[in-house]
């Protein structure tokens, strides 16, 4: 029997899919070809009618990751401080640390941290600055607008996106690594709570965001 028309396509998609749960749990270099097949209920040999290699999937499943993720639709949503305080309230807390099947483009920074490979180290910078672009154009946007305690002058909007990024980066990071669960979860807080404050949220409604 031949297969469907979509057969092929949707075969990709299936180990797109387990490659960006593995990669978004434990990063590139600790993923290998033959545990991303398996976890597809694939064959090996199958890889290779669809990706050239490890390093071209990875490519394909961050490109996917910041396409699909929760982040980026609420940076592109529309243009509110509560939508971007949703941003970083909804960033990344412990239900979503321990999401396997939620990764987010979080995920390819945190967890390329320091990598020495060229390829994932452009991928992180390229993530990094997709972020990054994003968050700055939400702040630029709602500072003319008078929604945030500073000016839209541009390096300070782009020195208030970067400490967004780098706190949210290094909570999780640092979370990732502690094995008490309570300890993770003030980290996760605290950070997100003084960039709220930062962004002109009063201390009780930062509190009540920050619920759950």
């Amino acid at each position: 029997m031949p297969y469907p028309k979509n057969h092929k396509s949707k075969t990709k998609e299936r180990i797109l899919a387990s490659a960006t749960e593995l990669f978004g749990r434990n990063g590139f270099q600790k993923v290998s070809i033959g545990q991303i097949m398996k976890l597809a209920k694939m064959t090996h040999g199958a890889f290779y009618a669809h990706f050239a290699s490890k390093e071209d999937l990875y490519h394909a499943s961050v490109r996917q990751t910041l396409d699909k993720s929760r982040t980026a639709r609420l940076v592109k949503g529309p243009l509110s401080l509560q939508h971007l305080t949703e941003l970083v309230a909804n960033y990344c807390n412990l239900q979503e640390l321990e999401a396997r099947h939620r990764p987010g483009p979080e995920a390819v920074l945190f967890n390329e941290i320091g990598s020495e490979k060229a390829e994932i180290r452009t991928l992180f910078e390229a993530s990094y600055l997709r972020m990054k672009r994003m968050l700055e154009t939400r702040l630029r946007a709602l500072s003319r607008l008078k929604k945030l305690p500073f000016s839209h002058d541009r390096q300070m909007i782009a020195d208030r996106a970067r400490v967004i990024l780098a706190s949210l980066i290094g909570a999780v990071a640092i979370a990732k690594s502690l094995p008490g669960e309570e300890e993770r979860r003030q980290v996760l807080l605290a950070t997100q709570r003084q960039i709220l404050l930062m962004l002109g949220v009063n201390e009780e409604e930062a509190e009540a965001m920050l619920k759950y």
